[in-house]
């Protein structure tokens, strides 16, 4: 049997306990520690889960020999530094989204943990969920055919954060499953944000993102603070059949349908779209069975599956900047009035992204 890998969770404030919670019920890891600055908070979460020490200083946390890795769950302008000090000190380390609070120091951290010999794995949930997982496997297999259009909302009244927009707090969610699912991962030709702030908080509360894709398909994203109704859904489209999730449909989270539309060329000439003729396939829909059970502890088996196999986690650094590239972009689309930009910034591109 592979032997137990030994964690520290950083941050004991909101996703810190649900990390916690899951390094403690999984049987690849012992957690071993908690660290945050409020003591008193960190000793509530090491006794919530049934013991681990508890420590304030971060630097002392890395000095010990009894961790294999660390759990970061802090607000994302701290991120690059703990995880870099992590890194140097010879752990592996998972990190909540967004990877980081720019590209740059994502680009860096993940240059870092590739010269280390480290595994460095973005926290992105979502991609562990039984739904996400076999959207995946769908798309993998042709079941939707070519994709043409994606369609994400995530919209709740939901807590303004102090510090970040709606496109960098909810649209992560998103992308990272959009770029999960892609073969090949989320590559846009080019991004445009439009953001309101009708409260006057000095942030955007309601957010859209264009996101056009190869071969003339498109992703679009909706993300809103201040919808009193909740949804979370995401349409994929293709040329064989259209998938809809409803994440919050427990009954049947996923359908999919065999309706479309066919687009037959009576003139096989690419030029002259007018000679075409269209028809609707109007054909079955189904439901996926699905297991249930809770994404955080499949994601805590595959960041010990990485390092035991010693092989990029499946939401690696590479998936993080692909995220963190496309919320740069809507900040620079949203500076300039909503144009288009391109999608990378050619100062932080590295192997995985060029």
């Amino acid at each position: 049997m592979t032997e137990k890998l030994r964690i520290a969770v950083v941050g004991a404030g909101y996703w810190g306990p649900n990390l916690a919670r899951n390094f403690r019920g999984s049987p690849d890891w012992d957690l071993v520690a908690i660290c945050d600055l409020d003591r008193d908070r960190a000793q509530a979460l090491a006794d919530k889960v049934g013991g681990a020490r508890v420590v304030t200083d971060l630097a002392e946390l890395l000095e010990s020999d009894e961790i294999d890795a660390v759990a970061v769950a802090t607000p994302a302008r701290t991120h690059h530094a703990v995880a870099r000090a992590a890194l140097a000190a010879g752990k592996h380390v998972m990190v909540e989204k967004p990877l980081a609070d720019t590209g740059e120091r994502g680009q860096e951290m993940v240059a870092f943990a590739a010269e280390q010999g480290l595994v460095l794995m973005a926290d992105h949930t979502y991609c562990y969920t039984p739904a996400v997982l076999k959207i995946r496997e769908l798309i993998d297999e042709g079941a939707l055919g070519d994709i043409l259009f994606i369609d994400s909302v995530r919209i709740n009244l939901g807590l303004i954060q102090p510090d970040v927009d709606v496109f960098w707090d909810l649209a992560p969610h998103d992308l990272s499953i959009i770029d999960f699912v892609l073969p090949g991962g989320l590559r846009p030709l080019s991004v445009s944000a439009q953001g309101a702030d009708p409260l006057g908080s000095g942030k955007s509360c309601i957010g859209y993102l264009t996101l056009p894709l190869e071969n003339g398909a498109i992703a679009h994203v909706h993300v809103n603070w201040l919808s009193p109704t909740k949804i979370r859904q995401m349409i994929i489209g293709g040329t064989r059949r259209t998938l809809v999730w409803d994440d919050l449909n427990p009954q049947q989270r996923l359908s999919v349908y065999d309706r479309g539309v066919d687009l037959e060329l009576q003139n096989r000439d690419e030029a002259d779209r007018r000679a075409a003729t269209i028809s609707y396939r109007l054909g079955d829909t189904w439901s996926p069975a699905l297991p249930e059970r809770e994404a955080l502890g499949a994601m805590a088996a595959e960041f010990a599956a990485s390092i035991h196999e010693k092989r990029p986690s499946r939401t690696d650094g590479e998936a993080g900047l692909r995220v963190l590239a496309v919320l740069e972009g809507a900040t620079r689309s949203l500076d300039l009035g909503g144009a288009a930009v391109p999608p990378f910034d050619e100062r932080i591109l590295v192997g995985g992204l060029s």
